[in-house]
């Protein structure tokens, strides 16, 4: 195979993935210890396209899914993953009462006149429980790693929306993987609470 052609496929495979970079930036993401359990925070930074937008105001829900994993390594086998948890949030508009509306998928919703003040209360995630007390798997004092990435699910637009999506940059928008390190802090003791 000659080596131009060999150099074109190549590109023609991995240039897309190369492309490729995220659209929304995770920053100071945080694992704090509370009554129930450890609660995470974390800020995205992002904006949406104007497809995106005009997407909304046109009665288009849009989903954004939340991920949170945490995993203990192991110097034997894989790493093992101790917590997995996702959390789906809906941003709609409703023409009736020209307001935005940003639901959580634990029933929360707030209504805002502007989609800049929903996309800001989006935008900062704060005081998500993600390791409940009861759970034995995780222990303070130990060293864990934990990941955390948000992405526009496409999977829940109309269909024919999926399709326009699949080929359309602009419908693209998600974060990679955030991980880092953390080591728990001691939960709350019952007479502290």
């Amino acid at each position: 195979m000659p080596e131009r052609l060999r150099a074109w496929l190549f590109w023609l495979v991995f240039l897309p993935a190369v492309a490729w970079t995220a659209e929304i930036d995770i920053a100071n993401p945080q694992l704090g210890a509370a009554e129930d359990g450890y609660v995470l925070s974390a800020d995205f930074q992002f904006e949406l396209s104007p497809r995106l937008e005009e997407a909304v105001a046109r009665g288009v829900v849009l989903y954004f899914v939340v991920e949170f994993e945490m995993t203990r390594s192991r110097w034997y086998w894989l790493d093992e993953k101790l917590v997995s948890r996702s959390q789906t949030y809906s941003l709609s508009y409703h023409a009736l009462t020209r307001q935005y509306r940003l639901s959580s998928g634990g029933g929360l919703h707030q209504t805002f006149a502007t989609l800049g003040e929903a996309l800001a209360v989006l935008s900062r995630l704060r005081n998500w429980e993600v390791v409940e007390r009861r759970e034995r798997a995780v222990r303070p004092g130990e060293s864990y790693q934990a990941a955390l990435r948000i992405q526009l699910d496409l999977t829940q637009l109309p269909r024919p929306f999926q399709i326009n999506a699949l080929g359309n940059r602009d419908w693209r928008l998600a974060s990679d993987w955030k991980t880092w390190q953390l080591s728990l802090p001691p939960l709350p003791t019952a007479e502290a609470r």
